[in-house]
């Protein structure tokens, strides 16, 4: 194999290269947003400088059901993402993410800058509620997340929702050299066109969220105080790239 064709991968194997190099669109992709109060010091403690948290102390659980998506098929996402601000630019920090799929956490990890770690999260109907749960572990023994929401109460607006898909995100990336010190570590920001979004439905109504303590699973960290909103959403969306804003090692 030749010099060239080693540098058109992004990563190893080069054969059948799990991370491929192409833009990821998603086909009827579903949202399950829950907005919740939390502890303050518990969000001080991980949202890294130089963000700066908003005046309330929000979380927004989410479990994503990726049906098709371009280079990685299909799987299911569940993470939390926390407010913030930077430089007047309001956006959401990705803080944990768990999904059964360990091509797209490559990607998500190696060629962007996601957070993401293995787990089994679920998004289905179960009769008249919206259900996304969150498993951790090798059985899938252990219960992180259960969240539910009335079906398809009252319908959100398409500018509303094209709204909380395409809000800036701010993601943490770390690199390390061989010798364990950091190559990279940058604050990186990405958003969505609404160009690129095309809302096939979307709705609110009430939720409920539970979160259960896990040592290598910690959403519980952020306990639930209030829930403040909800969403359901489908929609086509492709993603956008991140770009850093911001050196820790300068």
């Amino acid at each position: 194999m030749k010099k060239e064709e080693v540098l058109q991968h992004l990563t190893t194997p080069l054969i059948s290269d799990p991370v491929p190099n192409i833009s990821h669109k998603f086909n009827n992709r579903g949202y399950l947003y829950i907005v919740y109060k939390t502890d303050r010091k518990a969000l001080e403690k991980v949202v890294p400088e130089p963000l700066q948290l908003l005046d309330e102390p929000l979380v927004r659980f989410e479990v994503m059901y990726m049906q098709d998506a371009t280079g990685f098929g299909c799987y299911t996402e569940s993470g939390q993402a926390i407010p913030v601000i930077y430089n007047g630019l309001k956006g959401d920090y990705l803080h944990m993410m768990y999904l059964d799929n360990f091509e797209a956490i490559a990607a998500g990890k190696e060629s962007s800058a996601y957070p993401k770690k293995i787990g089994y999260p679920s998004l289905y109907i179960d009769n008249n509620t919206i259900v996304g749960t969150l498993d951790y572990g090798r059985d899938k023994k252990f219960r992180i997340a259960n969240a539910t929401m009335t079906y398809k109460y009252k319908k959100i607006s398409d500018i509303e929702a094209i709204k909380q898909l395409t809000a800036p995100t701010y993601m943490l990336k770390l690199y390390p050299n061989y010798d364990r010190t950091l190559r990279i570590a940058e604050m990186t920001l990405s958003q969505i066109r609404e160009s690129n979004v095309k809302i096939l439905e979307a709705w609110t109504g009430d939720a409920r969220l539970q979160l259960f303590d896990h040592v290598n699973c910690p959403l519980n960290d952020l306990p639930v105080k209030e829930i403040v909103s909800c969403s359901y959403i489908v929609a086509n969306v492709i993603l956008a790239q991140p770009k850093p804003i911001y050196d820790y090692l300068k």
